[in-house]
Formats: C-alpha cells, sequence, structure tokens
C-alpha cells in the first residue's frame, strides 16, 4: 500500500504540474521572504499591506536582475554567429575523425539487420515553430499569474496557515517549528546566494585573464548554475571543456574546465561549510537525491526548488516532538 501511495503521489504531482509546480514555487519564494515579512510584522505594517510591499519588492528584484542581465543576453546574443561558426568546424573535424568508425558500424547494422526499405534512414528533427511558441505563451502567462497570485496570498496569510496546521495534532509541528524551518531555509538561501555571486565574479575574472571570450557571460551562468548542486557544475564544465578546445590550442584548451573545477571543488569544500555552518548542512545523498527527483518531474523549477524544500522539510522533521528547542 506505501508502494501504491507513493506511486499515486508522483503520478499526481506529474500531471498537475502545471497548477501545482508555481504554487510550491510561489511557497519556497515565500519562506525566502520569511524574514521580511517579518520585519513589516515588527513595524506595525498591517499584513495586506506588509504582503504587498513584500510582493513589490520581489518585482523589483527580478526587473534588476532583467536589468543586469540585458547586456550579458545582448552579448551572448551577438556572439551566436561566432558561436556556431566554431561549433561548424569542431563538429566538421570531429565528423572526419569519427567517418571510419561510422562506416565500420553501418557495416556491421546491414550485415545483421539489411535494411531492404531503399531508403537511407535519416530522420528529420521537427524544430518548434513561431505558431507553437504562440500556442504554448497562453500556458506560460497562465502560470505566472498563478505564481504571482499565490505568492501574494501565501506571504499574506502564512502565519494563519501555519498556526492552524500548529493545532492539527498534539504530535504535529509546532508553530516554532515551522517558523524555525523558514528561518532556516531563509538564512541558507541567502548565504548560498551571496557564495554564488562571489564565485561567479572570481570565475568571470579568472576567465577574463586567460583571455576566454565571453568571461562575463561564464561568470553568470557558473553562479547560476552553482544553485544546483552536483548536476550544475559538471554541465557547466563539460560546457568549459567544449568552449576551451574553441578558444585556444593545445593544452591550453583545458585551462577553462580545470579553473573552474579548481575554484568549485574551493568553494564546495572549504567556503561554503564554513559559511553555511554544520548544523544548516544536509547529507549529500539526500541533496543528489532530492535533485535527481525533482528536475526529473519538473524540470528547472524542480531544480529550483529541490534544495530549499528540502531543508526546509528536514528542518520541522527534525523539530517534531515536545523537547526540541528552537531559536530563529
Amino acid at each position: 500500500m506505501i508502494i501504491l501511495t507513493l506511486i499515486a503521489v508522483i503520478a499526481a504531482l506529474d500531471l498537475s504540474q502545471a497548477l501545482l509546480a508555481p504554487f510550491v514555487l510561489a511557497f519556497v519564494c515565500a519562506v525566502v521572504l520569511s524574514p521580511v515579512s517579518a520585519f513589516w510584522k515588527r513595524l506595525g505594517v498591517p499584513p495586506a499591506m506588509g504582503a504587498l510591499m513584500s510582493f513589490a519588492s520581489v518585482l523589483a528584484l527580478i526587473a534588476a536582475l532583467f536589468f543586469l542581465a540585458e547586456p550579458v543576453v545582448e552579448q551572448a546574443y551577438a556572439q551566436i554567429p561566432s558561436i556556431k561558426y566554431e561549433l561548424r568546424e569542431g563538429l566538421s573535424h570531429l565528423r572526419q575523425v569519427f567517418r571510419g568508425i561510422s562506416d565500420v558500424t553501418k557495416e556491421v547494422q546491414d550485415t545483421i539487420a539489411p535494411d531492404t526499405s531503399g531508403s537511407d534512414g535519416a530522420q528529420s528533427v521537427a524544430l518548434p515553430s513561431l505558431g507553437d511558441a504562440l500556442f504554448a505563451a497562453p500556458s506560460l502567462i497562465a502560470q505566472i499569474l498563478l505564481f504571482a497570485g499565490a505568492l501574494f496570498f501565501i506571504l499574506l496569510s502564512r502565519d494563519e496557515v501555519y498556526a492552524g496546521l500548529a493545532k492539527l495534532h498534539p504530535e504535529g509541528p509546532s508553530l516554532d517549528c515551522l517558523h524555525d524551518a523558514d528561518a532556516r531555509v531563509s538564512r541558507y538561501f541567502l548565504t548560498i546566494t551571496l557564495i554564488n555571486t562571489c564565485f561567479g565574479a572570481i570565475v568571470a575574472g579568472a576567465f577574463a585573464a586567460m583571455g576566454l571570450p565571453g568571461a562575463l557571460l561564464w561568470g553568470v551562468v557558473a553562479a547560476l548554475m552553482n544553485f544546483i548542486l552536483y548536476i550544475g557544475p559538471a554541465m557547466v564544465a563539460v560546457s568549459l571543456l567544449i568552449a576551451g578546445i574553441m578558444a585556444f590550442d593545445g593544452a591550453a584548451s583545458l585551462l577553462p574546465p580545470l579553473t573552474f573545477v579548481a575554484l568549485n571543488t574551493l568553494e564546495g569544500q572549504f567556503v561554503t561549510p564554513t559559511l553555511v555552518g554544520r548544523h544548516m548542512q544536509v547529507n549529500p545523498l539526500l541533496v543528489f537525491l532530492s535533485l535527481c527527483f525533482w528536475l526529473w518531474l519538473w524540470g528547472p523549477v524542480g531544480g529550483f526548488i529541490a534544495i530549499p524544500l528540502l531543508v526546509w522539510g528536514l528542518a520541522v522533521f527534525r523539530g517534531l516532538g515536545p523537547e526540541t528547542p528552537y531559536t530563529s
């Protein structure tokens, strides 16, 4: 029964992604903004006005991020022709290297299962058209509106919901436990954001010093992908290997990925454990499993909410019971 229940819950989460993903993302953002809500409450601001001001701060932050990212996006867009040329040259060299292997593989396939249809078996890949994009736009706008509405109302009524949850069962999570979980997630996310920002700046400086094209863009990518533990840095390292091969010759092509791996190892092994603290560290296996599960289930949104949800859930689970002390 437990296995069947888990399968049913996972299937329900998958089928209801368009509805639940914006709400869960809004809940995570509201938890991260809990110190801001507490600040308005200490100042005596009415709950509705405090929720509106917190919501406006989120919109202002998103607008600022778009404003700061505009030059980076413009630079990346301007480099698309050169990137295409370099990719075409690199693929042509790889095609020449592996042409002999492809011919041998084709002969083996023809020997085992000869193709009598007379066609070469090539299949065209259908790219998304403008009509597909226009068809998907209303769904995206609806999810954005769901996220905005859910974020506002969660900010407005989170304390009342927590108080109701604390009264459901005497052995359930207390109100202090839920607020402590919010504080842990907020501190964790703020610390990780500061670490990743500094990490991206250092990566951009190192790449600019070695002459890698688009160093600022690589710094932004490194900072953003570092939020997705393990998987994000691995993807950046592979991309930097390709970029190094295109930008440099010989052994110098390994400098970008090796530099990134060295900086990421230094950050992951020394900086983050020191600043985050042992009381907020999470088992690496749980982190990896949570990332894999939510990325598989909800894609990029799942990758963003995986770690905050895990930290929040573990804080609530550890706080169950009447003898656990809490500090905000």
